[in-house]
């Protein structure tokens, strides 16, 4: 397996090639994501930012996965249809941890206006310092969602592998107007969420008991 330091980005964009086939991706994807690596792999040495700690799997679990869901975020999103969601669509990350799926997303799409929520110190402490370093627009919000304005809304709200999955559905749904994305085993039903249908569930390259389950409000807005 290779050393970190020679993860440059063209071995991270062969590596990430499954996860991107219905995608041309941005120019700066690849050396942006080698930016991101280096910057986990050396604060993951000092405080628990994820538990996987392999370069490779980093890049294909960490980054493949969520940027697979960030190829799948573009239609159905009222007046933005199809590839490109708008430079006005806002995502909220809940519970990022550090990063995912909101940061591949964000250097996937940057035209979105993606906000991070992290309430542990140190995890919202490195966020902040990624976006510094890559010069993104990226809000990282240091506190739970639940304690955001009651009247703030999100186009798409995404969730990936955080802890009590039903209470953070349920505070995920009041904020999402018009799509939740989760990324859930195939071990677990689709959640039974009041007001929201399940649009699609697709199968996440590399992992058979993924999956990306989009889920939209019963009555959209107009």
């Amino acid at each position: 397996m290779p050393a970190a330091s020679v993860f440059t980005p063209e071995h991270i964009a062969r590596l990430l090639a499954p996860y991107l086939a219905a995608t041309t991706p941005p120019e700066p994807l690849f050396g942006q994501l080698a930016t991101y690596l280096e910057l986990l792999l050396k604060w993951n040495a000092r405080t628990n930012l994820t538990a996987i700690r392999e370069p490779e799997e980093i890049v294909r679990r960490h980054f493949g996965e969520s940027l697979f869901a960030g190829q799948h975020l573009g239609s159905n999103l009222g007046g933005n249809l199809g590839g490109n969601l708008g430079d006005s669509a806002t995502l909220l990350d809940f519970g990022s941890g550090a990063g995912f799926p909101g940061l591949p997303i964000q250097l996937l799409r940057p035209e979105l206006q993606v906000t991070l929520a992290e309430s542990q110190n140190k995890k919202s402490t490195f966020l902040r310092e990624v976006v510094r370093t890559l010069g993104l627009k990226t809000e990282v919000w240091a506190g739970r969602v639940e304690a955001m304005p009651a009247a703030r809304m999100f186009d798409v709200v995404a969730l990936r592998a955080v802890d009590n999955m039903e209470a953070a559905l349920a505070a995920a749904s009041v904020r999402a107007a018009r799509r939740l994305a989760i990324l859930a085993s195939a071990r677990q039903s689709p959640p039974d969420l009041p007001g929201f249908s399940l649009e699609s569930e697709v199968v996440v390259p590399g992992a058979a008991d993924l999956r990306l389950l989009l889920m939209t409000p019963s009555k959209s807005p107009g």
